[in-house]
């Protein structure tokens, strides 16, 4: 059995929890949180909940911890440090850091001779894996990505961290014109702002000023700088009754020819009703490679590129080439 801690107990740690509960070769030990232990409640009978000031108490209690917090503020601290202890997964997913926390993760995980792997997910993630095999089998050609129509966990959570917010959610919306043209074969030149629209429905707190947090929004570098966004604020009730779902989803399209001429479109498409619970599945099949990899002394700082998809799976070699291949 996989022994697996959870650091956050937010949407995606919720999720991981109930993720585990479906791979029988896995089994939760504790729940990670800075908040107060004593107050927390979850899912899963008889788990500890535990500080996470007390982590390092359990590195020798855990295969793998899976670091359930957002990429603008936790994550960059968080994997490095507790990558000094455990196996770690995480879904980092600002796309323009991503170097820059591979360095950071990979020092601290090498150092300590863990296995760490970062940005696991759907995007970063299998949509990354989707980029490297068409480009792989169409190199000739032009990879173009479209996210939604859905909620963006990391996004919403950069806004919820602004002050004067008291919650936000995110929407990222295709431009249809784009996809229909990337769909066609045109291969256009397109910028980030005619991929894509953004629109944000936010509550902010009482007295709270309302111009300068739609201007901190609309200008906040690699989440909303480059892209036209649109800001609403609306009350708790609107946002309970209206946007309490986070359903997100999208496609990878790469466009290009092979040597005679002809014209090759490949798509690679996601419609999820909780990307949540969705990218906390990722998160568990990336716990399993981590582990995996590190008994084979794999150690240092890895992204899904790196790990080899039988790694992922819990099924035998025998299995994967009588039913996968």
């Amino acid at each position: 059995m996989i022994r697996v801690g959870i650091a956050g107990y937010g949407n995606l740690g919720r999720g991981v929890e109930s993720a585990i509960t479906q791979n029988d070769d896995m089994e939760l030990k504790a729940v990670f949180t800075r908040r107060d232990p004593a107050a927390l409640k979850i899912a899963a009978q008889g788990v500890p909940v535990v500080s996470l000031a007390d982590a390092e108490q359990w590195k020798d209690r855990l295969d793998v911890v899976i670091i359930c917090g957002g990429s603008a503020t936790d994550l960059p601290a968080m994997t490095p440090a507790l990558a000094k202890h455990f196996n770690v997964v995480d879904s980092f997913d600002t796309h323009a850091n991503i170097p820059l926390h591979y360095a950071n993760v990979k020092k601290a995980a090498g150092d300590a001779g863990h296995t760490a792997v970062i940005s696991a997910g759907w995007d970063p993630g299998l949509f990354s894996i989707a980029r490297i095999y068409a480009t792989a089998a169409l190199p000739v050609g032009e990879n173009y990505t479209f996210w939604g129509p859905g909620v963006s966990q990391g996004h919403s959570d950069a806004v919820r961290r602004i002050e004067g917010v008291a919650d936000a959610r995110q929407y990222t919306l295709p431009v249809p014109e784009a996809v229909e043209r990337v769909r066609a074969g045109e291969n256009p030149a397109l910028s980030v702002r005619e991929k894509h629209t953004r629109l944000v429905y936010v509550v902010a707190k009482e007295g709270a000023d309302r111009a300068r947090i739609e201007n901190e929004i609309k200008t906040m570098p690699n989440y909303f700088d480059e892209y036209d966004t649109t800001v609403n604020f609306i009350t708790a009730e609107e946002m309970k009754r209206d946007h309490s779902g986070l359903p997100h989803g999208g496609s990878v399209i790469r466009s290009g020819s092979t040597a005679l001429g002809d014209r090759h479109t490949v798509e690679f498409s996601l419609s999820l009703q909780s990307n949540p619970q969705f990218t906390a599945g990722v998160l568990a099949a990336c716990a399993r490679a981590a582990v995996r990899m590190n008994s084979r002394g794999e150690t240092g700082c890895f992204t899904m590129a790196d790990i080899r998809p039988a790694d992922l799976l819990n099924m035998t070699g025998e299995d994967i080439r009588a039913h996968m291949i």
